[in-house]
């Protein structure tokens, strides 16, 4: 029996979240298990360019999960992924994933591996429609999840209506009109903006550095309570995500200075014209967490340590 053989009958699934050992920790038992081709297709380096990309649609390898890896792996990449989220919103999210892939569900997700997990920086990344999620065990310092990240949802078909009926994250969108609701006349006027930006990928994520300039009403010409509002809807952004990346996020945020954040909404993309606006984003000189909600939802985050 080669290695690789004998890992993979080692591996086995985790029935309840509690038992799931770290992500990192699965990362390292997924590569063992790889056998040479399997390494050879799916493997690079750390540095290598592909390990920094987002999109909302895409294949960071050919390979998918259900065709080319073995069940022991699947459910690795399975564990992978569901421990890289909160216990109270994993299983939603995996079913967002299972129902926008299509007829592969998970299985239609590709994965790919930078770097050797337990012996110095790694990063194992997988991608789809609606999905970009990153695991590097802080092999990325300073960076928020090991670099951006995408999420989405079409819940009843690409066209949503105006209360995203079943979606997973539409939530975080009422949340920030929560806080539109509490602005004055003149914070409305400075914070509702014409268009969102355009999505093309990283360029979608570009940090400008630069604390003026940005979109939105800031949040230093927030009242206490209106940031307070503001800080909220930063937990819900993250409420999706285990707690470590989360905490992470927040720390960086804080650090970079949360009052030069920078909260837009958009009128263009205002479903049902209800004043509910689909279209929002939180900016600051170091982060971008843009939600576009129509015709469907699409998230794009990036977070990184103080330039």
């Amino acid at each position: 029996m080669t290695a690789a053989a004998a890992a993979a009958t080692t591996l086995a699934p985790w029935a309840r979240a509690a038992e799931r050992p770290k992500s990192e920790t699965l990362v390292q038992q997924l590569y063992k298990s790889l056998s040479a081709e399997q390494r050879t297709a799916v493997c690079f380096p750390f540095n290598d360019r592909k390990r920094t990309l987002v999109d909302n649609n895409w294949q960071i390898v050919d390979q998918t999960v259900a065709d080319f890896y073995t069940k022991d792996q699947q459910a690795l990449i399975r564990d992978i992924f569901m421990g890289l989220h909160s216990p109270e919103y994993a299983e939603k999210v995996i079913a967002q994933v299972e129902h926008d892939s299509g007829r592969k569900g998970f299985g239609g997700s590709a994965a790919a591996l930078f770097g050797e997990p337990g012996s110095g920086k790694f990063e194992f990344v997988l991608t789809g429609r609606h999905c970009t999620r990153r695991c590097d065990g802080d092999s990325v310092e300073g960076v928020a999840f090991g670099g951006p990240i995408f999420y989405g949802h079409a819940a009843k078909g690409f066209n949503e209506g105006p209360e995203h009926e079943g979606n997973a994250y539409w939530f975080q969108a009422k949340r920030a009109n929560d806080v539109f609701k509490m602005l004055d006349g003149k914070q409305r006027e400075k914070a509702l903006c014409e268009r969102g930006r355009e999505e093309t990928g990283n360029e979608t994520v570009k940090l400008t550095g630069n604390a003026s300039g940005l979109e939105g009403l800031r949040a230093a010409d927030m009242s206490k309570d209106q940031q307070d509002g503001l800080r909220a809807v930063l937990r819900d952004l993250l409420a999706p995500f285990r707690k470590e990346d989360a905490d992470e996020a927040m720390k960086l945020i804080e650090a970079s200075g949360f009052d030069k954040l920078h909260m837009a909404f958009f009128k263009s993309g205002d479903i049902g014209k209800d004043g509910v606006w689909d279209v929002w984003q939180v900016e600051g000189p170091d982060m971008i967490w843009y939600f576009r909600g129509t015709p469907h939802v699409h998230v794009w985050a990036h977070i990184r340590a103080k330039a």
